[in-house]
């Protein structure tokens, strides 16, 4: 009779059930360290200010970060700011000799290639027009077509270009650079890099109303922002929401001025350059809120809705799928309507 007997196992898989054995372990301890982790961090919320306005920024860590945040912010500064006396952009406007910086050039090609996308309604070279149609509306004193006309000279972003060196050129040096209606989005972008880079994966950062968020909120809830409701409230009492979105793993941007309108024939308008013509827009669009993959992207393109209109906004983002709008629009009775993007509906809470 044949003897039964357990066979051994070949010294190679031998081997390889332990390390296997072993990695399985690993995994149980770190799974296990990862979780306890997370769950000894806490939500930290910092305030401030930064490029004229405030920010609000919350996000979940071990420590508070607000010194590498405003670290950050100060980078943007020190490279956008028009009102910094020793920024890349002064330098720039003074036609001084320098070589820009990585987010300097970053913000100008963006802006560049907007600008294309939109036929020029977007253009970091119009600030003179604003400055002077904004002292105009706040005067009762509409600039006359030679004053208009004197500006146009040196407005419009075909006139300056970066070289592959890192010098800006003008055609005329009386052209200024003014990044406002893209720096707020672009400094929203740079502080969730950095928390990207430290492997923070839930946060919400909000400079002047621009916005990225990622992960979910301290309520274990996707980021839920609000869209004001533009109002002729000039004393800021009534600040009702429009409607309140899903903006979880987006950025964010709105453009419209809530509280200040002019009209003509019985229609309320914003106050909005277009830098094409020199002269405030004539349409009903009355805000306009994007949301992109970054916030510089979708702080440029709300500006630009705003100076286009609904009808030509409609066909800027029929080429780009990627992004998706909220407007905000007068009708010929008076009343407001709204209109968005087909992908936006599963976004909007209320």
């Amino acid at each position: 009779m044949k003897k039964n007997r357990i066979e051994e196992a070949p010294p190679k898989r031998k081997i390889k059930i332990i390390f296997q054995g072993l990695f399985l372990l690993f995994l149980i301890v770190g799974t296990i360290w990862v979780i306890r982790q997370n769950n000894n961090m806490t939500y930290h919320t910092n305030h401030g200010f930064i490029f004229g306005t405030q920010y609000n920024i919350t996000y979940k860590y071990d420590k508070d970060l607000q010194s590498d945040i405003e670290a950050e912010l100060q980078k943007v500064d020190n490279s956008l700011s028009p009102f910094n006396k020793q920024s890349i952009i002064t330098k720039v406007n003074n036609n001084e000799e320098i070589v820009v910086d990585k987010m300097f050039k970053e913000v100008f090609l963006l802006a560049m290639n907007i600008s294309k996308e939109t036929d020029g309604a977007f253009d970091i070279t119009v600030a003179p027009l604003v400055n002077v149609w904004g002292f105009g509306f706040k005067n009762d004193q509409t600039p006359n077509e030679q004053s208009v006309d004197s500006l146009r000279q040196f407005i419009g972003y075909q006139k300056v270009k970066l070289s592959s060196s890192g010098h800006v050129t003008k055609e005329d040096p009386r052209i200024m650079l003014d990044c406002s209606a893209i720096a707020k989005g672009y400094g929203c972008d740079a502080v969730a890099r950095l928390f990207n880079r430290l492997g923070i994966n839930n946060y919400m950062v909000e400079i002047g109303g621009e916005v990225v968020t990622r992960g979910e909120s301290a309520k274990q809830q996707p980021w839920h922002i609000g869209v004001s409701k533009p109002t002729d409230d000039s004393i800021h009492v009534n600040n009702g929401l429009q409607t309140i979105l899903n903006v979880t793993n987006y950025a964010m941007a709105t453009s419209g001025n809530y509280r200040n309108f002019y009209y003509k024939d019985g229609i309320k308008y914003a106050h909005t350059i277009d830098p094409r013509t020199g002269y405030p827009v004539q349409h009903s669009l009355l805000s306009a809120t994007v949301l992109a993959k970054d916030c510089a992207t979708a702080d440029a393109y709300a500006t630009s809705f705003m100076v286009l209109g609904v009808d030509k906004a409609k066909e800027i983002l029929r080429r780009h799928p990627e992004l998706m709008a909220y407007f905000i629009y007068a009708k010929p009775n008076g009343d407001n309507a709204v209109w968005f993007s087909d992908a936006l509906r599963e976004k909007i809470i209320d």
